[in-house]
């Protein structure tokens, strides 16, 4: 008896991706698609419904996106996931160290293909190494080994790199990254954010950390202190309580 076809749920915001996928599965043998999302709402309760073998999923969507379809879901009951994004592929390396697969806007034929047979391969054969791996990559979005941080916003991620954050401010529950101009709200902690940067950032003042290589200028300020000057001109003040951390970094220079 041949193998039963390979159920496959298609979810996608933009309806000329839809029809393109659809079009491309349809030529693939062993493959039924089993219903299309035009959002993470309607793909959650899709995937509850109809169980499916394998999901087609987007990542930009409006409202819930391809991350947060998983995490809804969980990783335990999250079917096997091929990522269909137009994120080059320098910004998916972290995707890259998974079992997971990704398809790259615009799809390739061959991409497909390749990727369906992994998937294929993997359908009822490793389902607990496959929810290890997910919620691998879950963690993995949320804090990078290589001080990447993942900024969702308006069903976008963008990926920010440490070395080009020019300084932090506390918001609250969330943080302010600054970085040539732009400025990234991210749910962490300042002291988080304090144990996930790397050695040149320094905390000056409770609420402000700053990248040390964009420091130009430490300008006397009140009976010995600081104001910590950086390149693009933004002043914060170095508290006392962060002096020392600041002088023993500098090797005592101040």
């Amino acid at each position: 008896m041949p193998p039963r076809p390979l159920a496959t749920l298609i979810v996608d915001d933009e309806e000329l991706a839809r029809r393109g996928l659809r079009t491309r599965l349809n030529r693939i043998p062993r493959v039924q698609i089993v219903g299309e999302c035009d959002s993470g709402r309607h793909a959650v309760a899709s995937i509850r419904s109809l169980s499916p073998d394998l999901v087609l999923l987007d990542i930009q969507m409006p409202g819930l996106d391809g991350f947060d379809v998983i995490e809804t879901i969980g990783a335990s009951a999250m079917p096997p996931v091929i990522f269909v994004t137009a994120y080059d592929e320098h910004a998916l390396r972290a995707f890259e160290v998974h079992a997971l697969d990704y398809l790259l806007k615009p799809i390739d034929n061959d991409r497909l293909v390749e990727a369906i047979k992994r998937c294929r391969e993997r359908v009822g054969t490793d389902r607990e190494d496959m929810t290890e791996r997910l919620a691998a990559l879950l963690s993995e979005a949320e804090m990078s080994e290589d001080h990447r941080f993942v900024i969702k916003s308006g069903g976008r991620i963008r990926f920010v790199q440490a070395e080009a954050i020019d300084w932090v401010e506390a918001a609250g529950d969330y943080v302010r990254l600054y970085s040539s101009g732009t400025v990234h709200l991210l749910r962490e902690t300042m002291a988080e954010m304090t144990k996930r940067l790397p050695d040149d950032f320094l905390r000056i003042h409770r609420s402000t950390i700053v990248n040390t290589r964009r420091i130009e200028e430490l300008r006397p300020y009140g009976n010995s202190e600081f104001i910590v000057v950086l390149e693009d001109g933004t002043e914060r003040k170095l508290s006392r309580s962060y002096r020392d951390d600041l002088t023993d970094f500098f090797d005592g220079a101040i």
